[in-house]
């Protein structure tokens, strides 16, 4: 399969001399999902942001389907963002609109600002939403204030927003972190579905490692701003994950 993103000797610091990535090298297939792991602080959550460029790299590259993304500033950003979704841990939803109006403002890149602010979109923007609704089981909630909704649907609601996008790749970070297990599932299940329905790589930052050997086709451990372990779940023996974690005692 061909390659969407590939990113080369990436590295971040947020104070001089302790950096929080030290030279990435990760390619991403234009499908499956992958699921990054690794303990807190280890720069899991920034190598996600820095995809989309939520964060700035401080060097490397991360090349898009041919477009570079470390370089690119205003407008060139913002359209390279529109194929870019993303899924976030505390949802990002605007509270106090309605289900509707949070996914639709998944397509405020594509209309005027007087749409934008008159919440004007076109029918087949409407039309998919309601798709996407379905999609996620809340065809229901379309109306209802988005604070009204439980930890799990609100997930959901953040999902389809992403989908709306109409993205060439979504990224979740840590996107089941607030969520009960069997919710963590529905909502690892549904990442997985989306992405092979619509012929999309996701990636994944996420701390559950037996959901990540559940839904992952590909596991990327990282410990100390590093790649340590690259390959697929059943690959991933308690050696590795005594590297990527440090010690035994919690594997017991």
């Amino acid at each position: 399969m061909a390659v969407v993103l590939s990113i080369k000797g990436l590295t971040k610091s947020y104070k001089p001399g302790v950096p929080v990535l030290k030279g990435i090298d990760l390619d991403f297939e234009e499908r499956g999902l992958t699921a990054i792991i690794g303990s807190s602080g280890t720069g899991k959550s920034t190598l996600i942001r820095i995809i989309n460029r939520l964060v700035d790299p401080s060097d490397g590259s991360i090349l898009f389907k041919g477009l570079e993304l470390s370089s690119i500033e205003g407008r060139h950003l913002r359209e390279a963002r529109r194929r870019i979704g993303m899924v976030f841990q505390e949802y990002n939803l605007v509270e106090r609109l309605s289900v509707m109006e949070n996914l639709l403002t998944g397509r405020l890149g594509y209309v005027s600002p007087m749409n934008a602010w008159r919440r004007k979109f076109p029918p087949e923007d409407v039309a998919h939403a309601l798709e996407l609704l379905d999609v996620i089981g809340l065809a229901d909630f379309a109306h209802q204030r988005a604070d009204s909704l439980s930890g799990g649907q609100r997930q959901r609601v953040g999902i389809a927003r992403a989908l709306m996008q109409r993205p060439e790749i979504l990224l979740a970070d840590e996107p089941t972190s607030s969520l009960d297990p069997k919710t963590s599932v529905e909502i690892m299940d549904l990442l997985k579905s989306q992405g092979v329905n619509n012929g999309i790589p996701v990636v994944v930052n996420i701390h559950d490692v037996e959901l990540a050997r559940r839904f992952a086709d590909r596991i990327v451990g990282m410990t100390g701003g590093r790649v340590v372990f690259d390959g697929p779940p059943d690959q991933l023996s308690d050696d590795h994950l005594k590297l990527i974690y440090g010690g035994e005692g919690w594997l017991q």
